[in-house]
């Protein structure tokens, strides 16, 4: 079975371990109701990344709280590229699929809208 890569990335106003949680979840269901299939046991790993101005909590711990348990999570720090987006939690999920890529819905919600705006569904909030 392939493995395929799913993107997602949303925005916290402010950096504190609830809003940090609570964003990260939200990417998750979004990216699971985009998804139809995605199974936590399916998911080979998942790469958290987050802007150097996130330091309360490591976003890789709200997929524990939506029943990812046994999911292999990392959590990294993003390049510090200068005028790139801040207070940003970015996901690359590795699905074991055999949906051919162009079926893959990437999620990208709030302020990450304007990283890919030419993936982002105009349902999305």
């Amino acid at each position: 079975m392939p493995t395929r890569g799913i993107r997602g990335a949303i925005t916290v106003s402010t950096d504190t371990k609830n809003e940090v949680l609570s964003a990260t979840s939200e990417m998750l269901k979004e990216i699971s109701a985009a998804n139809p299939g995605l199974r936590p046991e399916d998911i080979a790993s998942a790469f958290f990344t987050v802007t150097d101005d996130i330091r309360s909590v490591f976003p890789a711990e709200a997929a524990r709280y939506n029943g990812w348990k046994n999911v292999p999570r990392l959590c990294a720090k993003e390049i510090p590229v200068e005028g790139s987006l801040g207070l940003c939690i970015r996901v690359l999920l590795h699905w074991n699929t055999e949906l051919a890529p162009e079926k893959i819905k990437h999620v990208y919600l709030k302020r990450a809208k304007k990283l890919r705006p030419d993936l982002v569904n105009n349902t999305q909030e």
